[in-house]
């Protein structure tokens, strides 16, 4: 449109004919030479030059200080512009209560994009603690001011009500923060708690996009590996033509990969002999130099490479055959800790190599005994899985018995009671039973009992002595009490027997 006149009298009709077209860029031009800024304001910002439409309505409200409506425009640029406090301190000027509600908005919306912008700046900075701070301050407010989004409302197992796309849950910035809220769980390594179970409607997009020609190369393989072991028999005969033009080995995309990484291991190797053999007293500083680097490239590179070995190493794990696992990779990986964990293992599994397996085990141990206590409890973690799991199938089915949990405290209360730990063993035998009315069977019943005869055996013989509260005062008697208590019905262990045979009165 550069030279376009416009004719006498025509100038209203060719701008808003240009407007109603969306040829804002012509717009522009044409507006640029005369004195329109109200409507070169308004095509700057459809074409989302905030910062230039700020600077038409700025100019605007100060020619015309006493229209509110240029100023609310003036805001809403700055807030497009990312120029938080200037849209701020603009909104205070808009004095019209026929505006009132949109200001309110807009200054919401301006204080979420704000502790958004910071919160995703502490981020940057890896402050996680700050960044989340503000990131609850969003989600606080989002809970308080838009109760009709239903953020935080949601219950366990109860189907969640879409909101929409709306543009209030835009100016809530609630997307955002959740978005970088996640990013930091991630980044802390607390991102899941619970892995929830899909559904077969989650295979129905999948499935479509195998339907079309062409389809993403990535379709078929991942459709196989969401199917699992069920349905991929069913999918691998339906699509037979495609299981050799889109599936590759597994074990021979993780050999090609280890290949790469051991070919560049073995130049480093050969660079940092090279750069020990070389005495020569020109030359050894740049040796020393050449072999940290190599050494620093090497410890990278191990990094790499021992999640391929192991992934590897899985294939023939899954197979039993443990005696192939590992060979390849003792050249490089012999003095890694990881690597090293994983050859203890594999001996112990072959069931008749305990002692080459020690061997293995105990420099670990050894290494971190000072903070033996930081390893994580195996038993108690398998038993908090075995745990939920029974939740939710009892969620699912809540008449159903189940006996997993149940079995495991049974033989650890057993076998602390066989140890004598009365104490703990007979709270795990308690724990086992619990609830009642689904864990308590006759099997079960078998294995507590016997705990419970083995206490009564012990406590007839005298063998459990009350080892507490002998020497430990029930009542603080009073300086200046007349009538002295006797020393022998004075303790705890009294009234415990006491307390015992009210209990066997009221049994």
């Amino acid at each position: 449109m550069d030279g376009t006149q416009v004719k006498e009298g025509e100038y209203t009709t060719t701008i808003y004919g240009m407007i109603k077209n969306q040829k804002f860029h012509e717009a522009i031009k044409i507006l640029s030479q005369e004195a329109a800024l109200s409507l070169l304001g308004y095509c700057y910002f459809q074409v989302q030059s905030f910062d230039t439409a700020a600077d038409c309505y700025g100019q605007l409200t100060q020619i015309h200080p006493e229209v509110d409506e240029y100023k609310l425009y003036y805001a809403q640029s700055l807030y497009k512009a990312f120029m938080y406090p200037e849209a701020m301190k603009a909104t205070f000027q808009i004095e019209n209560p026929t505006y009132h509600s949109r200001v309110l908005k807009l200054q919401a919306a301006i204080r979420y994009d704000l502790s958004y912008n910071i919160a995703l700046c502490y981020y940057s900075l890896k402050q996680y603690a700050p960044a989340l701070k503000h990131i609850a301050d969003i989600i606080e407010r989002g809970i308080r001011d838009h109760p009709e989004l239903s953020v935080g409302m949601t219950t366990e197992g109860i189907e969640v009500r879409s909101v929409g796309n709306t543009k209030v849950l835009h100016e809530t910035a609630l997307i955002e923060a959740f978005n970088l809220k996640a990013g930091i769980e991630h980044q802390l390594k607390n991102s899941l708690t619970d892995m929830p179970p899909r559904t077969e409607e989650g295979f129905e997009k999948l499935q479509f996009l195998l339907q079309q020609n062409p389809f993403p190369p990535e379709t078929f393989g991942n459709l196989l590996l969401l199917y699992y072991f069920d349905l991929a028999a069913d999918v691998l005969a339906e699509n037979a033509h495609l299981t050799y033009k889109f599936l590759t080995s597994a074990y021979r995309k993780l050999d090609d990969m280890a290949t790469k990484q051991t070919e560049t291991l073995r130049k480093l190797t050969k660079q940092v002999q090279e750069a020990r053999q070389n005495h020569d007293d020109d030359t050894v500083k740049k040796a020393v130099n050449e072999y940290d680097e190599a050494l620093e490239r090497s410890v990278r590179l191990m990094r790499g490479y021992i999640p391929v070995l192991m992934a590897q190493a899985k294939i023939y794990w899954d197979l039993d055959n443990y005696a192939q696992i590992f060979r390849k990779s003792v050249e490089f990986c012999n003095e890694h800790e990881v690597w090293k964990l994983n050859v203890a293992h594999v001996l112990f599994m072959q069931e008749n190599k305990y002692k080459e397996a020690v061997g293995f085990y105990e420099p670990i141990v050894k290494k971190h005994y000072e903070n033996i206590l930081s390893v994580s409890a195996i038993a108690e973690e398998m038993m908090r899985k075995i745990e939920k799991e029974e939740e939710q199938v009892a969620y699912d089915d809540p008449e159903k018995k189940i006996y997993h949990l149940c079995i495991v405290n049974l033989v650890i209360g057993t076998l602390y009671c066989s140890k004598g730990n009365y104490e703990f063993g007979i709270s795990r035998i308690m724990k086992s039973l619990e609830p009642y009315n689904k864990k308590l069977g006759t099997d079960t019943w078998f294995y507590a009992k016997r705990c419970f005869l083995s206490l009564l055996e012990n406590m007839a013989k005298h063998m459990i002595m009350l080892l507490y509260g002998k020497n430990v005062p029930a009542v603080v008697e009073q300086p200046l009490e007349e009538e002295k208590m006797h020393p022998g019905k004075n303790t705890v262990t009294y009234e415990a027997r006491v307390l015992k045979s009210l209990f066997l009165r009221l049994v």
